[in-house]
């Protein structure tokens, strides 16, 4: 080795040395220096040769140290080596520096080949343990097998790395291979974007997630986390890129677990359908967790009642596919029963309470069917999962979870998840059954309070049509009523009570009774709709504390009278109905609504119509024309154009009611629906007969004149006796206790009606009479004598009215 050129590190009188790689002595001063020293010296000790690189490190020429002892370059030369007759094989020593400091060494020394000279080694002591130390730490890191560290050029080719790729031979990757030889070509091309800017940059990246894919298996990715920062030499100058690369696998793994639960929670729950809720599972399953998932049920949980206690496969039928567009086989369909197997995974896992995994070659032992290994296996399926649905100590069904094709199989940590998934499933399925369980026998119980849906009367026929609410919302106690009252009028009536299940069915079960109640009564509608609301006050009051303020409704009530013609309604705060004339155009019948029956105390305002004979009134309730995107304002007119449309005389008005609702319910309505239809009638002028009764006794004696000739005229003699006997005692108390003007009217249709009105309010009563008593028998007689009677009070007085019923009439 000759001698490089002798170049002054430390001119004289300086004190410190400017260095990138530096040694340090007792005043911490740092000196330039640029890889190990070297020096030889022969065989009495004395330097023979001095590097470049050991004159950087004491700052001494060569010329200035060659010839000389080494010893005399140490300081504090420790006594085994000041005894030695021979260079030891290494050490640690002080060395002096041109400027007077010392330099702590660590050294080696080996002889040189064919000669009695030896080659000494030397580099800063901190140096040499910072080169340990890495190297201690880069053999570590090279150890995990998660953690991939890669060496790279300027050129982003690999100099040094412990990757091996998942080969089959498990090869590692060799020195000089590119990115490209062992990644896809697009992962590659990502990864070099983000080396190559690195390096060009100088910044690190740190745990970036990136997903990539084996040249040689491109279909199965694999998740890292990168961190990269740039190599650079003693002069900074960039010398390359190092890359580590974590397997960020079980992270990845985590997380997604994590969002699966997150959105089985979200999604799952949200429908109080079965099948909805069933559906929802299986979609949030699949494919993120299983290539196909089905859900199988109890069939008695499609009904909303509990599964029996030993549950088996035959007990089951499916209630979602997801995909439902993929290609199942023969023996999973959707509503198909689950077929009765003697070793199921259903019953596995029923007997287990835990999700239990099987290959397809346990699935296949299982069967010992090849038949039904293709009727239920599904195509290139490797593995399946089954879970129980159990909820409230209720096995409600199962879980089945299939992966087919290059997708992993099942893990331990993946039946973890499973099992809290089905639980929670398992909760939202049983909370729609027991909804569903309430939701239909609120609605049987609706249903059974209703009067029946058509009814053909003297003065109308009617259709109700009922449509409970649908998606979650439950009953609310909307109903109608066709009540028949005396004198052949009819009161129609159509209602809505607040709240929904059961209160408000039982609710709405009061209130018709009490309106049918006060029908009888033969009161005004504004007059029945004032004592409704004190009943709605009183119920309120007795409802517990909290439930107060959802005790409530609005009521439409209205009277056709077949003989005027008229109609009389007033509304508590109900849409107002919609009449539809013969020529069919339609109209909302113009009417002051009054507040809803839970506000008592506000009058109410009775309006009166003419309505045609032929007319079709329709009686509805808000979930008819108000939906979530329209209000009355703009359902009513689309209600007006239907019934235009639909209203037809030949056709029969319950048809007519469910060619509406098709057009007028949505799918799923969220609040319940009724319509009332009403095809009015009137009784022919030929079958009435009205008389002006004068204030004079002698009118009972006229009355029973114009009695004989009006009822032999109608062919009615065999009714002539106790009609006149009726007739005689209620025009004799209209004179007697009444005031004029009074009259006297005949109604003639399946029963005769005689009625007798006079300005008076007084109420008559009926009472037995003693046998001394000179009177109080008169309404006894007619009470007798007539099938019923009654008494209505009107604006302008009372009517006492009597019924006979005519023999053979139609």
């Amino acid at each position: 080795m000759e001698t490089e050129n002798v170049r002054n590190a430390c001119p004289a009188g300086a004190s410190q040395g400017s260095m990138d790689v530096s040694g340090s002595g007792p005043s911490d001063r740092l000196y330039a220096f640029d890889g190990p020293a070297a020096a030889v010296l022969d065989h009495r000790g004395a330097v023979v040769r001095w590097t470049g690189t050991a004159e950087d490190l004491t700052g001494f020429r060569a010329e200035d140290v060659c010839g000389r002892p080494v010893q005399e370059l140490v300081a504090d030369l420790p006594d085994d080596l000041r005894c030695a007759t021979e260079m030891p094989a290494s050490g640690r020593v002080r060395l002096w520096h041109q400027c007077g400091d010392t330099i702590d060494v660590t050294f080696r020394t080996t002889k040189v080949g064919g000669s009695a000279e030896v080659l000494v080694l030397a580099a800063p002591t901190h140096h040499v343990a910072d080169h340990e130390q890495g190297a201690a730490l880069l053999r570590a890191l090279s150890a995990q097998n998660r953690i991939t560290i890669a060496v790279h050029d300027t050129e982003l080719t690999t100099v040094q790395t412990n990757a091996t790729p998942g080969t089959v031979d498990g090869r590692p990757v060799q020195p000089g291979t590119r990115l490209s030889d062992v990644l896809c070509a697009k992962d590659a091309e990502n990864l070099k974007a983000v080396l190559r800017q690195v390096l060009e940059t100088g910044a690190p990246v740190v745990r970036r997630n990136q997903q990539v894919s084996w040249r040689h298996d491109p279909a199965r990715q694999h998740a890292l986390s990168l961190s990269a920062f740039r190599l650079e030499d003693a002069r900074g100058h960039p010398t390359g890129v190092a890359a580590l690369y974590f397997d960020n696998a079980d992270q990845m793994r985590a997380r997604r677990h994590l969002d699966l639960a997150r959105e089985v929670a979200e999604r799952v729950g949200k429908s109080l359908e079965i099948g909805r809720t069933a559906q929802d599972l299986a979609d949030v399953l699949a494919p993120a967790f299983g290539d196909l998932v089905a859900v199988d049920l109890a069939h008695s949980v499609f009904d909303g009642e509990e599964p029996s206690k030993q549950l088996g496969s035959g007990d089951m039928g499916s209630a979602a596919l997801a995909p439902a567009s993929a290609e199942w086989p023969a023996g999973i369909e959707r509503g198909k029963p689950v077929p009765p197997l003697r070793d199921h995974p259903l019953r596995r896992s029923f007997r287990h309470d835990e999700p239990v995994v099987f290959s397809l070659d346990d699935f296949i032992a299982m069967l010992k069917d090849p038949q039904l290994v293709e009727y239920l296996v599904p195509k290139d399926a490797h593995s399946v999962m089954v879970a129980p649905l159990h909820a409230r100590g209720l096995t409600l069904g199962a879980i089945s979870a299939w992966r087919c094709g290059r997708s992993d199989p099942f893990t331990q940590d993946e039946a973890d998840l499973m099992k809290q998934i089905a639980s929670r499933g398992a909760l939202a399925i049983d909370n729609a059954r027991r909804y569903t369980r309430e939701h239909r026998a609120a609605v049987a119980l609706q249903q059974s309070l209703l009067p029946p849906a058509t009814t053909d009367t003297p003065a109308a026929e009617t259709a109700g049509i009922y449509l409970p609410a649908g998606g979650g919302a439950g009953s609310s106690g909307d109903w109608y009523d066709a009540i028949a009252l005396p004198s052949l009028r009819l009161a129609l009536v159509a209602g809505d009570v607040v709240g929904h299940g059961m209160p408000a069915s039982a609710t709405m079960g009061r209130l018709r009774a009490a309106i049918q109640t006060l029908a009888d009564l033969e009161l005004e509608p504004d007059e029945l709709l004032t004592r409704l609301a004190d009943l709605i006050q009183r119920l309120a009051a007795e409802a517990p504390s909290g439930d107060r303020d959802i005790v409530g409704g609005t009521c439409l009530y209205a009277v056709y009278d077949p003989v005027t013609g008229r109609c009389a309604m007033a509304s508590a705060g109900h849409p107002p109905p919609v009449l539809v004339r013969p020529d069919g155009t339609a109209e909302a019948v113009k009417m002051s609504p009054g507040p809803p029956l839970a506000l008592s105390g506000m009058p109410y305002e009775t309006t009166v119509i003419d309505v045609e004979p032929g007319s079709v009134l329709a009686l509805y309730t808000d979930g008819l024309v108000e939906r979530g995107d329209r209000d009355i304002g703009q359902g009513l007119p689309r209600l007006m154009e239907a019934l235009t449309a639909h209203c037809r005389p030949e056709r029969a008005l319950d048809e007519t009611g469910r060619a509406l609702l098709a057009d007028l319910a949505d799918q799923a309505p969220r609040d319940d629906a009724v319509l009332l239809l009403a095809r009015t009638r009137a009784v022919p002028a030929a079958d009435t007969a009205h008389w002006e009764i004068p204030a004079d006794p002698a009118a009972v004696s006229q009355a029973r004149e114009w009695i004989a000739r009006q009822l032999t005229m109608w062919g009615l003699d065999d009714l002539l006796f106790t009609t006149e006997l009726i007739v005689s005692e209620l025009i004799t108390n209209a004179i007697r206790y009444g005031r004029p003007p009074m009259e006297l009217r005949l109604i003639r249709h399946n029963v005769l009606v005689c009625e007798v009105t006079d300005s008076s309010s007084t109420q008559p009563r009926l009472r037995r009479a003693r046998t001394t008593d000179e009177g109080g028998r008169g309404l006894f007689l007619v009470s007798q004598l007539g099938g019923r009677w009654g008494c209505r009070h009107g604006q302008n007085g009372k009517t006492i009215w009597s019924e006979q019923i005519i023999k053979d009439s139609p």
